[in-house]
């Protein structure tokens, strides 16, 4: 990939992490009530906001990111948000990685940076 495309995928895997971790705290911070309790709570937590920016954002950068790498690559590519979140679930939130989870995890990553800087 260019230097470029390279630059915009971090920009995507950065708004796209945030998104996720923002929305995980959002649902922790709310309230422990049920149904339209919980869920006024959880929209009146910022952090939730700042989850939607950040999915907004990512969208923006996702479209520019594929104009300048072929689909079927970027979609690839673009698989290494699972590693982002697991990682940021752990520190985060001290979610556990198992074995299992994080032998998946090193193949996803090969994975990617063989489909996206391999063979230039």
């Amino acid at each position: 990939m260019s230097a470029l495309a390279t630059l915009i995928w971090v920009i995507d895997l950065l708004f796209d992490t945030t998104g996720h971790l923002a929305l995980k705290q959002a649902t922790r911070q709310a309230d422990s009530g049920s149904g339209l309790a919980f869920w006024r709570s959880v929209l009146a937590r910022p952090v939730l906001w700042l989850g939607i920016t950040a999915f907004a954002a990512e969208f923006l950068a996702w479209l520019s990111f594929l104009s300048l790498v072929p689909l079927s690559k970027g979609v690839l590519v673009g698989c290494i948000n699972i590693l982002a979140v697991m990682i940021g679930g752990r520190i985060f939130f001290g979610e556990k990685v198992t074995a299992l989870r994080a032998l998946a995890a090193m193949l996803i990553g090969t994975g990617v940076a063989l489909v996206g800087w391999a063979g230039q």
